[in-house]
């Protein structure tokens, strides 16, 4: 988890972004690559698949890089000049990115900070989190809308046997080996497969401290019994896979994933 990609756009939630990738790099001693997030792309997404895109370039291309890379450098110079006595991540910087290939260019990272997506202007862009998570085939951590302090100290694994989720955990390894405790939460579903104790006991067998648990309020939906775990337990850290269920089933019906993105307060931990 030593190469680390995070997209810079003029967003009110860039601060909280910026300091999540910085603490995931220091965790790491790891590399911190900034690129300027052009949204030049706006998929209308009403089915699985995108089925209409709109094209939009306002001309200023040149300025709003300039602008992200300036919000990207001033916050790098603030935090070594407030944390002197800790050893800052290398940074680099690699120009331009929009919703076409923001995904494609995410390969090249062990994983993507983005910002918990909202409807209002101004708010990070669920297009943007969306080409990461389908198209680059790494994972993504999703910061929540305020700054934190701490992450993968305390780890709540939301375990509903599917293979997403699966591969979400095996791509958190590296985060899960530096944390101080696992919470692996057995969820109802009706995917078959291993159960929570049964994953809780293979990552002990790795030498992690994991502890399966059930919900404590079984009546809850599967996405508010996540996050009231969460916040029951201390967790700076939720390992999640991202749309177990459809895109489509989730846009109808629901889902946790939906609900993740719209209401958690801590980092997110995400792969499809």
């Amino acid at each position: 988890m030593r190469n680390i990609l995070v997209p810079v756009e003029q967003s009110g939630a860039m601060t909280s972004v910026l300091t999540a990738a910085w603490r995931l790099a220091g965790r790491f001693g790891g590399h911190l690559e900034g690129a300027a997030l052009l949204p030049r792309f706006a998929d209308l997404v009403v089915s699985d698949i995108p089925i209409d895109t709109v094209r939009y370039d306002d001309g200023n291309d040149a300025e709003a890089e300039v602008a992200a890379r300036n919000l990207f450098e001033e916050f790098v110079a603030a935090r070594m000049r407030d944390e002197p006595d800790l050893p800052p991540p290398r940074i680099g910087w690699a120009g331009r990115l929009d919703d076409g290939d923001v995904g494609a260019f995410a390969r090249l990272f062990d994983v993507t900070v983005v910002g918990r997506p909202g409807s209002r202007s101004g708010e990070p862009r669920r297009a943007t989190l969306e080409a990461v998570l389908f198209e680059s085939g790494r994972p993504i951590l999703i910061a929540p809308p305020k700054p934190v302090e701490t992450i993968g100290e305390t780890v709540l694994i939301a375990w509903n046997r599917a293979t997403e989720t699966a591969r979400t955990v095996a791509l958190a390894k590296p985060l899960l080996r530096r944390a101080s405790k696992i919470f692996v939460l057995g969820l109802p579903g009706t995917t078959p497969g291993p159960d929570a104790e049964q994953m809780a006991e293979a990552l002990r067998r790795d030498d992690l401290a994991a502890e399966a648990i059930a919900p404590s309020d079984t009546t809850l939906a599967n996405g508010p019994a996540i996050l009231a775990e969460c916040a029951a337990r201390g967790v700076d850290l939720l390992v999640k896979g991202g749309y177990t269920q459809s895109r489509l089933r989730q846009l109808i019906f629901g889902g946790a994933t939906s609900h993740i993105l719209a209401n958690a307060e801590l980092p997110v931990f995400m792969a499809h």
